[in-house]
């Protein structure tokens, strides 16, 4: 008897999940479209999963979910279908609206336009479907639309791009011992703006306030160097941003630099950065390594984070009536930011960074037609 009590007791069989044609594409429209929203697209991940034959601690584990969330959805579906994984209406008066009209409304703003206009407002959208504006905007709402707002992203098309994020950010997390790792770049085509009147101080229930008009006195342009370790920075300030002048900023480096260090790099592809001069300065410099970011992905050089702190905290509200006035408060600021550094804590690695990009991409890419699996 004490052999009997020892056995593992069976766990409750999970309710078979087999998925029909039709509710597979509409799972995976719902699982890939950029814009659905994420709680439903979560639940027709796991739906879909379950489908493949996973188990509920499986499909938790890869989509970062509780089991009893797997099991309730899958528990729903098998019960309800489709419908099963729609938030369940709550007590008192029914909706006014059906389902039908909802999706309408979700697919008519994410896949087409009004007329001639580029997006949809909450009137346009009530008179294409005879709701009303409050209703179209509590379903824009609900699933986290927003067609007034608009974006900005870019996809980078360099053929070395997982080499090169790879690099940066293992240097990011792991820097190389006896050596710095310092970010560069420069900030070009800084303007010294000067108000045409007198700005008006901040007052109790008033923000400051200025004129919408300025007059330009010049520019400059800060070359800075970032150091990961201790957010310390270099900065050197020049009227042009030539070859001539990153050289220059180089030797700056080099004298700023313990000459018992190795210095590593991380900047990006511009052409003043790659000219016969730099590769030649280089050259007679083996301390110097470089390491370029992938084109068109500024966002993991980390001086781009501080030049957004420098451009917040004093350019973008500066007023300036010279270029040398304009310069003088760069580096006074570069020097009050040096008396109490700053490092970034840079979390994702890079195998993180390019999940997210693939997880992404197949948001963009629409789901293959039987025609094309076949193929």
């Amino acid at each position: 008897m004490a052999g009997l009590a020892d056995e593992p007791r069976p766990g409750r069989r999970k309710s078979e999940l087999v998925l029909s044609d039709d509710e597979r594409a509409q799972l995976t429209r719902w699982a890939r479209r950029a814009k659905t929203a994420q709680f439903l697209a979560l639940r027709a991940r796991i739906v879909l999963r379950c489908a493949e034959g996973g188990t509920n601690k499986q499909v938790a584990a890869e989509l970062g979910v509780s089991e009893q969330s797997v099991n309730r959805w899958r528990a729903r579906f098998v019960k309800r279908r489709l419908d099963g994984l729609v938030d369940e209406p709550r007590p008192g008066r029914p909706p006014s609206i059906l389902l039908d009209q909802v999706e309408d409304v979700v697919v008519a703003t994410l896949e087409s336009a009004p007329g001639q206009d580029t997006h949809w407002s909450r009137a346009s959208m009530a008179a294409r479907t005879g709701l009303s504006k409050s209703t179209i905007g509590r379903i824009w709402k609900k699933f986290d639309l927003k067609p007034h707002l608009q974006d900005a992203f870019k996809l980078s098309t360099d053929p070395q791009f997982v080499a090169k994020v790879v690099d940066v950010v293992g240097l990011y997390h792991n820097p190389p011992e006896k050596a710095v790792v310092l970010c560069v770049d420069e900030k070009s085509q800084i303007q010294a703006l000067d108000r045409s009147q007198p700005v008006l101080p901040m007052m109790p229930g008033m923000p400051e306030r200025r004129t919408h008009d300025y007059l330009r006195h010049g520019i400059t342009s800060l070359f800075a160097a970032f150091n990961i370790a201790d957010g310390t920075v270099i900065g050197e300030l020049h009227r042009r941003h030539r070859a001539v002048e990153f050289k220059k900023f180089l030797v700056t480096i080099d004298k700023a630099v313990p000459a018992g260090l190795d210095v590593h790099l991380v900047c990006d592809n511009y052409a003043t950065h790659n000219t016969p001069e730099i590769k030649t300065w280089l050259g007679k410099h083996p301390r110097f390594h470089v390491h370029c970011t992938p084109t068109g992905s500024s966002w993991i050089n980390q001086v781009e984070r501080w030049f957004g702190l420098l451009t917040d905290k004093l350019i973008r509200r500066g007023v300036h009536t010279s270029v040398k006035a304009l310069e003088e408060d760069i580096r006074a600021w570069i020097d009050s930011w040096n008396e109490n550094p700053r490092p970034f804590t840079w979390t994702k690695t890079a195998d993180e960074i390019l999940k997210s990009l693939a997880d992404y991409l197949t948001k963009l890419t629409p789901p293959a037609t039987e025609n094309q699996r076949e193929t």
